[in-house]
């Protein structure tokens, strides 16, 4: 199933998508992370409502994450190496995953203008992602258990700051800007991707492709990813770890691309969607 987040009546609700249509969940049910919180058999006991028209409705986040969003860098060989390239340094592919965060403030809505000012950064740069939504508070989960704690899975797209990445000498700073990480536009449950290891995923920049690969090329796979961060850490239902970007970013290009005011970014993977946000670089 495909569960989204959305306006309606005036107010944020949850809802599942069935072909071209939102079936509403109750009022009661909350907020997706009040959702995420019930067990799989209260969730099946909530009805739909009235099912509403997919087309022209206002799609949120899929939900708002109670703590920094969790991610994971140099996550696709042909992006090590790119990295490597634009630095002039020799490549070392990482032997663990390489964890960071990017500020909860940072989650952005699908269709939403980013408004980025040119005033905190020149060097606004795009990275689509693949995004794992937790579904069960667990720690310590061995690779061949680790999807079955998965609710599901959305587009992301990891917008970061260059300049700033490298002036502080590590990415938290530079990734967690208000509004510079879109989710969405759902969240689709591991009923309809059991396996998330051969997933096409691309950016596209005013229509051109930017980026394109296969989930199949990450170093470190889904698995790997949850059970190295749950090592002797708890992960809790509503989590949000990003899998890392594909080779194309902007910083690396030559010369190098950044965002200009008015571009607009498609971030699309397989069995999953298409997130598009506008951005807006000005001074306020």
């Amino acid at each position: 199933m495909r569960y989204v987040t959305f306006m309606h009546k005036g107010e944020p609700r949850l809802g599942i998508v069935r072909d071209d249509a939102i079936h509403p969940l109750p009022a009661s049910a909350g907020t997706m992370l009040d959702y995420l919180a019930l067990s799989r058999r209260e969730r099946k006991a909530l009805e739909t409502k009235k099912p509403v028209p997919l087309k022209g409705a206002r799609l949120l986040a899929p939900l708002r994450p109670r703590k920094n969003v969790f991610a994971v860098g140099r996550n696709y060989k042909g992006h090590a190496e790119e990295i490597a390239r634009a630095r002039g340094i020799e490549l070392k592919l990482p032997t663990v995953p390489t964890f960071f965060t990017k500020a909860p403030t940072a989650v952005a809505d699908p269709e939403q203008v980013l408004h980025l000012s040119p005033d905190v950064s020149p060097e606004y740069d795009w990275e689509a992602e693949l995004a794992v939504v937790i579904g069960e508070r667990c720690r310590d989960v061995p690779k061949e258990r680790a999807l079955s704690v998965v609710f599901g899975y959305m587009c992301l797209n990891d917008v970061t700051a260059r300049d700033l990445q490298r002036e502080h000498g590590q990415w938290f700073k530079g990734k967690s800007l208000d509004e510079t990480c879109p989710i969405g536009p759902w969240i689709v449950g591991t009923d309809e991707i059991p396996d998330p290891g051969n997933l096409d995923i691309s950016l596209l920049l005013n229509g051109e492709t930017k980026q394109h690969a296969n989930t199949n090329e990450l170093i470190f796979d889904v698995a790997t990813i949850i059970a190295s961060l749950s090592r002797g850490m708890t992960l809790e239902p509503g989590d949000v770890i990003a899998t890392g970007t594909p080779d194309g970013v902007g910083f690396a290009r030559t010369p190098p691309e950044f965002l200009a005011d008015g571009d607009v970014m498609d971030v699309e993977i397989e069995r999953i969607g298409v997130l598009r946000n506008a951005v807006a670089i000005k001074r306020v």
